[in-house]
């Protein structure tokens, strides 16, 4: 038995009724949905220590939550892990003419070219009836992060050539739409407090900043970049940072000036970097 049968045959046991596991057998899709959420995030985390030893664990409770879904279905008569396993080794194999066909390709730009118009037309062959040819973004999760989701929401548009000819273009956008943020803010009283939540100003500025940070998305798609880790990055470089002028400055931090604050930032900087 293979180790992947054995996981299965393992969660099988978990689910069987009288004799399984109380706590699995109460579970349905919905109240495991948090857990495959927190173990994907759990599987970027050790992807970003690189150890794989991490790795391997993360992807293996990943798995297990496929499985348990899997099981889950089957217990209902609605498919298996065996139907999962099938689905999207024909996906594959059918979105990747070029390797399991006749079919030629000049480079990476292409093979994504050809998947979106291979994606297109399973969308009308699973639903005739549409008249609407389905929209390119068809498909985004809306619970994806908000930065992945402009990101994609970006990358998809481009495919169907909506996008800047230019990375000057997309630089240009960014500086437009900070001057519309900086706009509003020019009404907004500067008095070292934020607007509450019932301030007229806080809609229109909440408008302009994802602008601004929808624009900063699609600069990081045209340089090559993830807009969530660059995020994820400039948090962890914050945290250590401030962790360490937490530690200089002890209590005096609540009282110290913005010079004595922004003196130890810098001091703090060049120890982590």
């Amino acid at each position: 038995m293979t180790p992947f049968l054995r996981l299965v045959e393992i969660v099988k046991a978990l689910r069987t009724p009288v004799t399984g596991c109380p706590w699995d057998l109460e579970q349905t899709h919905e109240s495991i949905k948090p857990y495959l959420v927190e173990e994907t995030y759990e599987v970027l985390d050790a992807i970003d220590s690189g150890n794989d030893k991490e790795l391997t664990k993360e992807l293996g409770d990943l798995l297990l939550q496929v499985v348990l879904h899997s099981q889950i279905a089957a217990d209902r008569n609605a498919f298996t892990v065996d139907d999962v396993a099938e689905a999207i080794a024909e996906k594959l194999v059918r979105r990747h003419p070029h390797v399991f066909g006749e079919t030629s390709v000049s480079g990476s730009s292409e093979v994504l070219r050809n998947w979106e118009q291979i994606k297109q037309a399973e969308r009308k062959e699973s639903d005739p009836s549409t008249a609407e040819t389905p929209s390119v973004l068809t498909g985004i999760p809306r619970a994806l992060p908000a930065l992945i989701r402009a990101q994609r929401i970006g990358e998809k548009a481009s495919k169907v050539n909506f996008d800047w000819r230019k990375r000057s273009g997309v630089w240009n956008d960014l500086l437009s739409e900070i001057e519309e943020l900086n706009a509003e803010l020019k009404d907004v009283p500067d008095n070292g407090a934020a607007p509450s939540q019932n301030s007229p100003f806080g809609p229109r500025i909440g408008e302009e900043l994802g602008d601004v940070l929808f624009s900063v998305c699609q600069l990081a798609r045209w340089v090559g970049v993830s807009a969530e880790d660059s995020l994820r990055g400039a948090s962890d470089r914050f945290e250590k940072r401030f962790r360490v002028v937490e530690k200089e400055l002890g209590e005096t931090i609540r009282t110290a000036s913005e010079a004595e604050l922004d003196a130890a930032w810098k001091r703090a900087k060049k120890l982590v970097g």
